[in-house]
């Protein structure tokens, strides 16, 4: 898909350093808010970023995008650890 942004012409200098890799950038904002509201999963970040499990990690803690932990997760695993331990 292909995707076209207009730019009022008196602020491309302005923005003329930022303009390098504008896709790329522009494609990663888009996946970090979509991880964020969790649309994307962490595996689906990498496949379209082409990046590695720990570089994704790396990208997502970089963007502030943590990992989607909840208490429910929390408590499963305390469980699996006290069974782990009695075990």
């Amino acid at each position: 898909m292909q995707i076209t942004i207009d730019i009022p012409d008196e602020y491309i200098q302005k923005l003329k350093p930022d303009l390098e890799n504008f896709s790329q950038r522009i494609l990663e904002i888009l996946v970090v808010e979509a991880y964020k509201a969790q649309n994307l999963t962490s595996a689906e970040v990498g496949r379209i970023l082409n990046l590695n499990r720990f570089e994704v990690d790396a990208f997502l803690k970089q963007h502030r995008a943590y990992l989607h932990y909840s208490i429910i997760d929390f408590q499963q695993d305390l469980q699996t650890l006290q069974q782990l331990e009695q075990g």
